[in-house]
């Protein structure tokens, strides 16, 4: 790799973790405050976990998106504008990642949370099925995200029970 794809990898990797950090903004005060006072699930994991694998699943999501943006790169024609689909729905998919925090924690709306959450999860399949196509590679990049979500709405539809 040459020291310009170092840089848009990095970009990728860093607009990934941003949805994270805006997601983070809304998200440090509930916890300490209102999530601790939720009746939770019993399989809800310990608060420390998130962190890192939210982190992790954001680094994966960049370079998955920096597969694809090579690919958009050097492409041309139908296959241009197959690789500019799946580079938006990455970003709608990151849009709505950041949204959740916004109305699960800064807003504490666990009803509009859950349904946002299944919006999240079809742009994340969207996502997958685009950039699968594009790279085998990013399928396996993207798939614990997918599952993560599908965990995470687990917990957002027994927190919205329970609570």
């Amino acid at each position: 790799m040459k020291a310009l794809d170092y840089i848009q990898l990095l970009f990728a990797i860093a607009l990934s973790q941003s949805a994270g950090l805006l997601g983070a903004f809304f998200t440090t005060s509930s916890v300490t405050a209102w999530y601790p006072t939720l009746v939770k699930p019993a399989l809800n994991p310990p608060a420390w976990v998130f962190g890192p694998v939210w982190t992790i699943l954001y680094v994966f999501m960049g370079i998955a998106a920096f597969i694809v943006w090579r690919v958009y790169q050097k492409s041309s024609g139908a296959k241009k504008r197959f690789a500019r689909t799946a580079l938006v729905l990455f970003v709608l998919q990151l849009v709505l990642n950041a949204w959740w925090s916004i109305i699960f924690f800064g807003q504490q709306q666990l009803g509009w949370a859950l349904l946002e959450v299944v919006c999240l999860w079809v742009a994340i399949a969207a996502t997958i099925y685009y950039f699968a196509r594009i790279s085998r590679t990013t399928l396996w990049l993207l798939a614990p995200y997918l599952a993560w979500v599908s965990f995470a709405s687990y917990l957002n539809y027994s927190l919205w029970m329970l609570n």
